[in-house]
């Protein structure tokens, strides 16, 4: 799965996580630095990448709008880079698994259950 990361995650991201999400970019990669939600969601579908973000206005345009493109939240606090970066690789399964899913646009990942 390609991830759009979203501004309020870190930039580095995509790099960090090269490897498991190969393609992934982040907004500031694609010009959308400071873009309203709507174009990022827009650019999202179109390129079919999955908006990864801490912000709840995606949660919400995902269950009003459905999906494409598909929202991964992050329920993490203010956890900084290389532990969202972890997270994302322990529940690569989690993420692999949600792309494929026909009918589920909305995935939560948190730090507790990161570690479990």
């Amino acid at each position: 799965m390609k991830l759009l990361f979203d501004e309020n995650v870190s930039p580095k991201l995509p790099r960090m996580l090269a490897d498991e999400y190969p393609g992934s970019v982040h907004v500031r990669e694609v010009g959308l630095r400071g873009a309203a939600d709507r174009q990022i969601w827009d650019y999202s579908r179109v390129e079919g990448l999955a908006i990864v973000s801490k912000d709840s206005d995606f949660r919400q345009r995902s269950f009003v709008e459905g999906f494409p493109p598909k929202v991964i939240w992050l329920d993490v606090g203010n956890a900084g880079t290389r532990a969202i970066a972890d997270l994302l690789r322990r529940q690569r399964h989690r993420v692999e698994e949600f792309e494929i899913q026909d009918e589920t646009s909305f995935l939560i990942l948190s730090i507790d259950e990161g570690t479990v």
